[in-house]
Order: structure tokens, then sequence, then C-alpha cells
């Protein structure tokens, strides 16, 4: 049987809390940050919850299915 791995990217861009839910960061905040404003760019430094839509392909990546 082969090694089972995570995917590498997914583990970068994903986290998991103690209760098992996934958060993810916010889209838009690599670059261009000068015209955005000031309340966009605190909003860019929380984590969000991962969509219910979604949270069982981040799991498969992730290994925790």
């Amino acid at each position: 049987m082969p090694k089972l791995k995570r995917n590498s990217g997914a583990k970068k861009k994903f986290k998991v809390t103690g209760t098992g839910k996934l958060t993810r960061r916010r889209a838009g905040q690599s670059h261009n940050l000068g015209p955005k404003s000031p309340k966009l760019k605190r909003a860019f430094s929380k984590e969000l919850p991962v969509s219910p839509d979604n949270a069982g392909v981040v799991k498969r990546l992730l290994g925790k299915a």
C-alpha cells in the first residue's frame, strides 16, 4: 500500500482548530496594499472559517478525514 501523503500546499493555507474546525486566510493581502483601505487591511489579519461546502475537500487534502 502506498504511503499516504497530505497535500503540502493545503497545509500552508489552512489550519485546524482545537475543536476540529478549519480556518483560512482572506484573499488579496499579499500585494498592492497601498490603495486598499486601513479597515480592509485590518480585516486581512483575521482568520475566517472554511465554508461547510468546502470543509470535506479541505479535510481530505490535510489527511484529517
